[in-house]
C-alpha cells in the first residue's frame, strides 16, 4: 500500500492520541500504554497502524495542544506495524504484544465488496442482471449467504446452475483481478470503496451456504442443473446439505430443541405430504396433547400450496442450522430428493 500523509483535518481524540505517540517515541508511549484499559490500547495501536506518515505541520498541531507533554524537537514521524510493536512490546511484552496486533489485524482487515454487505439484495441483483456469469460468481461469493441466496433466487433459472458452478470450483482469484471487479461495481453503485485484502473465495462450502437459505424451488432448479453440468460436483454438494427431510437423522434432543423455535402453524404446514417417517420423527418428541393439537391443525388445512409447504421447510430448516451454527446440535447430513404435496 502506498504510504499517505494524514491530511491536515480535524482530528479524532484517537487520532490526536496516536499521532501524539509516535512524536514521543516507543519507550515513553510504552510507558503510557501501559496506564491504559485493553480497549483503550487497542484502539490507540489500530490508529497507530493507520498512520503511515505524520507531517511536521500535523505533529506541531497535535503537540501544541499537548505542549506540556513533550519536551523533544518537532519531528516527521511515522507509525506503522514497526513502531506499533515496539510500543507494544515495551507495554505489554512481547507475547501480549503479538496478542494485541493479532486481534487489531483481525478486525481492521475489510474484505472485498465490504461496502455490498448493507446492501439491498434486489438493487445488487438489478445491477448484476446481464453481468458475465464469472463477474456474478465473484461477487456472490463475497457476499453474505443470506445475500447470496436471494440474488441467485432472483437470476434466470437458466443461468443459476452455471453461476453455482463457478463459485463451487472458485478456489482462489488474484487480488488484482478481485480489485478490478470491485472497483467497476463500486463506480456503478457510487458506493465508497474501502481498502481491502487478497482473500480465497468460492469453494463448495460457501456454495451450500447460499443454497440452504434459498427456497426449495430454487434449491432444485440449481441442483438439477448443476447435476447436467458437473453430476459428481452436484453430488458433493447434495451430500453436504440438510434439507427438511433429513430431519430424521436428528437424535430426539435434537428435535426437541428445534421445535422449541419453531410456530406451530409453520410445523404443520411443513409436515403436509410428507414421508411418515419424518411426521412420526416430530410426533414422537411432542407431547400427547399437542400432538393431538398437531395432528388436528394438519386434518383442518386441507390441500395446502408446494410453495407454502416448503416456505414453512426452509425456515424450520433455517432454526436447525441456527442450532448447528451455535454448536447446540450437530448434523449428519444425506441428499434427499422428494417432490410431495396432497
Amino acid at each position: 500500500m502506498p504510504s499517505t500523509e494524514l491530511a491536515i483535518a480535524p482530528l479524532t481524540g484517537a487520532q490526536k492520541a496516536a499521532v501524539l505517540l509516535v512524536q514521543v517515541g516507543q519507550e515513553n508511549a510504552g510507558k503510557v500504554l501501559a496506564l491504559l484499559r485493553p480497549a483503550e490500547i487497542e484502539e490507540l495501536t489500530a490508529e497507530i497502524l493507520r498512520l503511515r506518515a505524520v507531517a511536521p505541520e500535523i505533529a506541531g498541531a497535535v503537540l501544541e495542544e499537548f505542549h506540556g507533554m513533550i519536551a523533544n524537537p518537532l519531528r516527521a514521524g511515522a507509525g506503522g506495524m514497526d513502531f506499533a510493536q515496539g510500543l507494544l512490546e515495551g507495554a505489554l511484552g512481547a507475547d501480549g504484544a503479538a496478542a494485541v496486533l493479532g486481534r487489531v489485524a483481525e478486525s481492521t482487515v475489510v474484505q472485498p465488496f465490504q461496502f455490498l454487505h448493507q446492501a439491498d439484495p434486489q438493487q445488487i441483483l438489478t445491477f448484476l442482471t446481464g453481468e458475465h456469469p464469472q463477474t456474478i460468481a465473484l461477487v456472490l461469493a463475497h457476499l453474505r449467504p443470506d445475500q447470496s441466496s436471494m440474488i441467485l433466487g432472483g437470476l434466470a433459472p437458466e443461468v443459476q446452475a452455471d453461476i453455482a458452478h463457478r463459485i463451487a470450483v472458485m478456489e482462489g482469484t488474484s487480488s488484482e483481478y478481485v480489485r478490478m471487479v470491485e472497483d467497476v461495481v463500486q463506480r456503478r453503485t457510487s458506493s465508497v470503496l474501502q481498502p481491502k485484502n487478497n482473500t480465497a473465495v468460492g469453494g463448495v462450502k460457501p456454495l451450500v451456504d447460499i443454497i440452504n437459505r434459498a427456497d426449495r424451488g430454487t434449491e432444485r432448479s440449481i441442483l438439477e442443473g448443476l447435476a447436467k453440468v458437473n453430476a459428481p460436483l452436484a453430488e458433493e454438494i447434495r451430500a453436504l446439505m440438510f434439507v427438511f427431510e433429513d430431519i430424521t437423522t436428528l437424535d430426539d434432543r435434537a428435535i426437541q430443541l428445534v421445535l422449541r423455535g419453531v410456530e406451530t402453524a409453520d410445523l404443520a404446514t411443513a409436515l403436509k405430504g410428507v414421508k411418515e417417517a419424518v411426521r412420526d420423527k416430530i410426533l414422537r418428541n411432542v407431547s400427547e396433547r399437542a400432538r393431538e393439537n398437531l395432528l388436528e391443525e394438519i386434518d383442518m388445512m386441507g390441500p395446502v400450496r408446494t410453495s407454502a409447504v416448503e416456505e414453512s421447510q426452509t425456515k424450520i430448516v433455517q432454526v436447525i442450522r441456527g442450532l448447528e451454527e451455535s454448536g447446540q446440535i450437530v448434523l449428519s447430513r444425506a441428499g434427499s430428493e422428494d417432490d410431495f404435496v396432497s
